[in-house]
């Protein structure tokens, strides 16, 4: 065809970047409306080997497409058209940033003369997301001409979201009119499915998988890598430099340690063979993977260690400061207070490191990390624990735990009081096997940080990139659409809010998502902190508490989806075990004080410090034989 008109030419280009990324490995694309996208949008939507869901606001569209990548590994895409719309996208893709997750950000503009003159809905969206992601391109409105750089822009873009650090990648695609084309023959296609390609791409499922939590599966992994399409399948993990294993085994062999398992963990097994063949317990993380019923398992570091003397006898010589940090102050706080040689592993180099407490970082899936040295020291994943040594340290910290479990058990896994420690515990316990939990920053990761206990068979995953509480429940749905297992979400009643677009077209998704919503009626989080006793109660009402008033059930089900509030435990449990796994979606409201949520707490750590300072205080030293 000689001279075709633009709309021809953009519906190639863009026929052309959805080949090449399906190529890759893609399936998904997540769609706003809008008019300037158009030939985006019209060429995911006619390849049949792409999904699309379409959602009217972008900021949940974001936060699907991230959901999806969270879950699979594999980056979706998010089309938008121009303007406020592509502003939308930036809290999702500041977490894929910090988070490591793939992501594919198009957002259409128009052409470079309709800037600056007044055109409606134009703003400049040069570099419009800064420092967030690994490569930003403006290639220009479409021309013939340029087409034999279409396959490699498009490989370029996927490179990069799924390279060693994995992360979002924005395409800023400007169109010009007629935006309805139709495409003509796409330039010559370069299979992708190359050893590098096939590599990077499983480098980055695994890495993305692990960093948003590999669960409580005790390292099935889940199926870390498996199933995701393209050239992933089969990838292998970069060897880990056998310099830096003799170093880290040398560190660690004939001293008292501990290992202090955090988000961004590939392979748990790894971690748990370390752990016994060196006698060290594991201070797991909900979303490690480690926090399986194992003898070498702590699961309750931050109720013990609230207690001055255990926390003073439990000081380790050394610590491995395993993927992403925990939530917990406390145990932060008792890292930063140590004596101790403390090395910190993540496959990406991430420094965690606030209190400046970190001596060495060592770049390596920590897992594998951990094999590895395991292995040099002598032991396997079948090595018994404490194999060759005493274990008196050992002991101590798993005597401890228990003492915590039993306190937890008898308040939370009895009685008909409903608590918002009892309800992350309970839908922790009762999500089925190979199932996921997404749990939202705030209160709810940290109650299930606290007082879960330890199982197999979930992966729990959170957006603790950089922490915040929006998009929760659409990320939730993008995990939910990647991958067909139960998924859940625990939520609190403000993120609920935030994200309430969420539900928007929920009822059609044709996904199983159960959401359980605590309903504190406000800020409950705050209520822990020193603002809920240094101000005035009116002001702190005000500004923190903020009360807001809405009926989430109604709210629910006037987006068509089953909701229900439930009164008790029991009822929760039922609730959440006639929901999970089964079709549709379901909200389940639970309400609470947020004066008697702190006070629960309170509660749960004073008869913690009590028990074990009758048992440990003065503690004997647990490094004797150790």
């Amino acid at each position: 065809m000689s001279n075709p008109h633009a709309g021809d030419v953009a519906a190639t280009f863009c026929a052309t970047l959805v080949d090449q990324w399906v190529q890759w490995g893609l399936r998904h694309a997540v769609v706003s409306p809008g008019s300037r996208s158009t030939p985006l949008a019209l060429a995911v939507a006619a390849d049949d080997r792409v999904s699309v869901s379409v959602h009217h606001d972008e900021r949940s569209a974001a936060f699907m497409a991230l959901g999806i990548g969270a879950a699979s590994g594999v980056p979706a895409m998010v089309v938008t058209t121009s303007g406020t719309a592509a502003v939308e996208l930036h809290p999702a893709v500041v977490e894929a940033h910090h988070a490591g997750v793939p992501l594919l950000v198009c957002t259409a503009d128009r052409p470079e003369w309709l800037h600056g003159v007044g055109a409606p809905q134009t703003i400049d969206q040069t570099n419009l997301y800064g420092s967030s992601v690994r490569l930003f391109c403006e290639p220009g409105v479409p021309a013939l001409s340029s087409a034999a750089l279409w396959r490699p822009l498009a490989d370029s873009a996927m490179a990069a979201a799924t390279g060693h650090r994995p992360g979002p990648v924005h395409l800023n695609l400007a169109f010009d009119e007629p935006l309805v084309g139709t495409p003509l023959d796409l330039p010559d296609s370069e299979s992708v499915g190359t050893t590098g390609a096939a590599n990077a791409l499983g480098h980055a499922a695994a890495s993305v998988a692990a960093s948003v939590g590999a669960g409580m599966g005790g390292g099935a992994g889940m199926g870390v890598g498996a199933g995701m399409g393209g050239g992933a399948q089969g990838a292998v993990a970069e060897p880990i430099d056998a310099t830096v294993v003799a170093s880290v085994a040398a560190s660690v062999t004939g001293r008292r340690g501990v290992i202090v398992a955090g988000g961004a963990i590939a392979d748990p097994q790894g971690v748990m063979a370390l752990a016994a063949v060196l006698g060290w317990p594991v201070l797991a993380d909900p979303r490690s993977g480690c926090r399986v019923r194992s003898p070498v398992v702590v699961a309750h570091p931050d109720a013990l260690l609230r207690h001055d003397g255990t926390a003073r006898a439990l000081a380790p010589e050394v610590v491995l400061r395993l993927g992403t940090p925990w939530a917990s102050k406390v145990l932060g706080q008792w890292l930063d207070s140590l004596d101790a040689h403390q090395i910190g592993v993540h496959a990406h180099g991430m420094r965690f490191d606030p209190g400046g407490s970190l001596d060495d970082l060592v770049e390596a899936e920590p897992g594998a990390l951990c094999s590895a040295v395991a292995s040099v020291i002598g032991g396997t994943s079948s090595t018994p624990v404490g194999a060759g040594r005493p274990t008196p340290w050992l002991d101590s910290w798993v005597e401890a735990d228990q003492l915590v479990a039993d306190v937890m058990a008898t308040h939370l896994d009895t009685g008909a009081e409903v608590s918002e420690p009892s309800v992350a515990r309970t839908v922790a316990s009762v999500v089925p096997d190979g199932g996921r939990l997404v749990v939202s920053s705030s209160m709810p990761v940290r109650d299930l940080e606290w007082y879960a206990a330890p199982r197999t068979g979930l992966t729990v995953m959170a957006n603790r990139g950089a922490n915040g509480i929006d998009g929760v429940i659409s990320t939730a749905v993008g995990v939910a659409l990647a991958r067909p297992a139960p998924v859940a979400v625990l939520v609190g009643d403000v993120a609920t809010l935030h994200d309430s677009n969420a539900l928007l077209g929920l009822a059609g998704r044709n996904v199983d998502l159960t959401v359980v919503v605590v309903d504190n009626d406000g800020g409950g989080i705050f209520s822990f902190l020193p603002q809920a006793t240094a101000l005035p109660a009116a002001t702190f009402e005000e500004l923190f508490g903020t009360p807001h008033g809405v009926d989430l059930v109604a709210l629910a089900a006037a987006h068509g989806l089953s909701a229900i509030e439930v009164v008790d435990m029991a009822s929760l449990k039922a609730a959440v075990t006639g929901s999970v796994g089964h079709r549709g979606t379901a909200v389940i409201v639970v309400r609470t004080s947020r004066s008697t949520n702190v006070e629960v707490h309170q509660r749960l750590h004073d008869e913690v410090v009590a028990r074990l300072a009758d048992r440990w205080d003065p503690i004997a030293d647990p490094s004797t034989g150790g």
